[in-house]
């Protein structure tokens, strides 16, 4: 069977913050976007806090109207604020019980040649299994499955799941696996908990149980840790290393419990020899596919972008007993932008510029002989 994870950064639609050149240029948005719906979501305003948020809403293009380039203040009940014709605005609330409402992004349609090169990633990694990473939701995956896939020749998955996590961008992670490989128990780790209260992950870290056709079950943890793109340094490098001992601690429980079969996958967005993946990486007998001898790297290091060795964040991480049954594996990123000068692998001649590019990620894929 093959088993594959890939980041198909969203398949119809995507916040504009995210669809733009580069991550700097859509930093800024996010993290005005994050510290604005934190004020909003506070049980008491305070005079500074007001202040902040007609900061915060005039940085995103609110001052004159709820629909901002970026952003959407959705306003249903109560007074929020209100914008007075000598210019500004006024925070009203004194509170969020105040007002009926929220902050969302603003989303926009992915480029359809874009689209359709995802599709044929996903058609031609055959995978049996498949982690999907940053898709919009369980409807859109199934949609895309059914429709796109299936436009571009692919025979569609027959069991698609995404549960529904903590990001409120649209990027939650999934499973697809083809007829012969049904989805069991799943179990969603989307409410864990740091002690400080807030959740453990980013999105969430499902484990799927995949029915096999002979011996004991696949399961299959999905994960997108916390990215380095806003927010400090420490504090995304402290995030990602309480996913890490959490996944870790999950996955200890499931070998004491009896299990074998156990992979995780999925984009951790760090490299294999930072801190943060230490209680992963270093701290289990979890092996990255990566040092399997069967692996071909296709002559780069990495999985993300240029595809240097500081570009490697995407991970199949397999226990023992996967680990040995591994007969082939690899980086497919034939869906990526190769660059021009010299162009760095063999990419879908449909890919003619960067926006037409599948995904910024390459998938990872392992045959096994289970």
């Amino acid at each position: 069977m093959r088993l594959a994870s890939y980041n198909v950064e969203n398949l119809f639609d995507r916040a504009k913050a995210l669809n733009l050149d580069t991550w700097d240029d859509g930093k800024a948005v996010l993290e005005a976007f994050s510290a604005l719906n934190a004020l909003l979501g506070q049980v008491a305003y305070s005079s500074a806090d007001q202040r902040k948020m007609v900061e915060l809403m005039i940085n995103l293009g609110l001052e004159k109207s709820d629909t901002g380039p970026f952003v959407l203040l959705r306003r249903s009940r109560g007074g929020l604020l209100k914008r007075p014709q000598a210019g500004g605005i006024e925070i009203l609330a004194e509170g969020r019980a105040d007002w009926v409402g929220s902050l969302e992004l603003r989303d926009e349609p992915i480029n359809e040649h874009a689209m359709r090169n995802t599709a044929r990633v996903m058609v031609d990694l055959a995978a049996d299994v498949l982690a999907v990473v940053e898709a919009e939701s369980r409807p859109a995956l199934a949609a895309f499955n059914a429709e796109i896939v299936t436009a571009m020749g692919g025979t569609p998955y027959r069991h698609v799941m995404v549960i529904d996590g903590n990001d409120e961008r649209g990027i939650d992670v999934g499973l697809m696996t083809a007829e012969g490989y049904p989805i069991g128990t799943m179990r969603s780790h989307v409410d864990d908990r740091l002690p400080s209260g807030q959740p453990v992950f980013s999105r969430d870290c499902p484990e799927f149980t995949v029915e096999l056709p002979s011996g004991p079950p696949l399961l299959v943890l999905v994960n997108h840790f916390k990215s380095k793109g806003y927010g400090s340094t420490s504090d995304s490098n402290a995030r990602r290393r309480a996913q890490a001992e959490r996944v870790r601690a999950i996955y200890e429980g499931l070998v004491a419990a009896g299990e074998t079969r156990i992979a995780i996958v999925g984009d951790l967005n760090d490299t294999p020899g930072s801190r943060p993946l230490e209680p992963l990486l270093a701290q289990t007998d979890l092996k990255d596919i990566f040092e399997h001898p069967a692996f071909d790297n296709g002559g780069h290091p990495g999985t993300f972008g240029s595809c240097l060795a500081s570009n490697k964040i995407d991970y199949l991480l397999l226990s023992p007993a996967l680990f040995a049954k591994v007969t082939a594996a690899g980086v497919f990123r034939t869906g990526m932008w190769p660059g021009v000068r010299p162009r760095k692998w063999d990419a879908y001649a449909e890919i003619t510029k960067k926006v037409e590019a599948a995904s910024d990620h390459a998938a990872v894929w392992v045959d096994m002989d289970i």
